[in-house]
């Protein structure tokens, strides 16, 4: 008789491989377990893409978790306030407009909506490159979080996307990797990554929403890459900025999705 241990090994197996093996050919990639990263996979999902969210932690959620310094609350404002309704998450109300959440509850109620919309969601995956076919971004490749951390010499696989999504926050990754890589202009006014600014609140959760938006064909920007990319402002723990970039460009790649569906 097979023991336990055997049958709890070979159903975690197959269903993961079963999981990856779905998501080698995809609609949408996003790269970026953060709170725009999350919403843009939950309203792609709902629309019926394909869609796979890769983030390089054991927990997604980048910085929504520990709130600010630590204490695990954070802000939004009035704007952002039918999605926080829409996805059933808690809230009070604080004072001028603004809201505030318990960024634990919220966090995971942002992952559990979007798996529950139908996003894939892979933890402790890295994106290394991106997949690069006449002149569009058309993909991501991909490896485990500790082989790059350890620097060791491991070939990655890759997962096919129509459109992706660079939602890495600060870094701006996705984004730094194609220009440097393949010698091309970003829609910046540099034509690089410009790098984000210092903090300004106000203007950072404006120009979040701003500068989101497809930068090179198939790859857009979200959330605090956005800013990153085109030279805005941070803002710290009011998170209302994010939840509308997620929205707005999963509205901006449902719209280059059945774009492409048509070519």
């Amino acid at each position: 008789m097979k023991g336990m241990e055997t049958l709890i090994s070979r159903g975690i197996i197959q269903s993961y491989f079963g999981k990856l093996e779905k998501s080698l050919e995809l609609d949408a990639a996003v790269v970026g377990g953060g709170p725009s990263g999350i919403v843009a996979a939950y309203y792609l999902a709902k629309a019926g893409h394909r869609v796979l969210l890769l983030d390089r932690k054991l927990a997604p959620g980048g910085g929504m978790w520990g709130g600010a310094m630590m204490f695990n609350d954070i802000v939004v404002q009035e704007e952002a306030l039918p999605i926080i309704e829409e996805l059933q998450l808690r809230y009070r109300k604080h004072e001028k407009g603004t809201y505030i959440l318990d960024s634990v509850h919220a966090t995971a109620g942002l992952i559990y909506r979007a798996t529950e919309a139908g996003a894939t969601i892979f933890n402790c995956f890295s994106v290394e490159d991106v997949v690069y076919k006449q002149g569009r971004v058309g993909g991501v490749v991909v490896n485990w979080t500790p082989v790059l951390r350890e620097g060791l010499h491991v070939d990655p696989l890759t997962f096919a996307a129509r459109v992706v999504l660079d939602a890495t926050g600060h870094d701006c990754e996705i984004a730094k990797t194609v220009a440097r890589k393949n010698g091309v202009r970003l829609l910046t006014e540099t034509g690089g990554v410009i790098g984000e600014m210092s903090m300004d609140a106000a203007e950072g959760e404006r120009m979040t929403i701003e500068n989101t938006k497809e930068i090179y064909p198939g790859l857009f920007v979200s959330g605090m890459a956005a800013n990153g990319v085109s030279g805005s402002f941070r803002m710290g723990p009011i998170f209302g900025g994010m939840l509308l970039s997620g929205r707005k460009v999963a509205q901006l790649m449902h719209e280059a999705l059945v774009s492409l569906a048509k070519d």
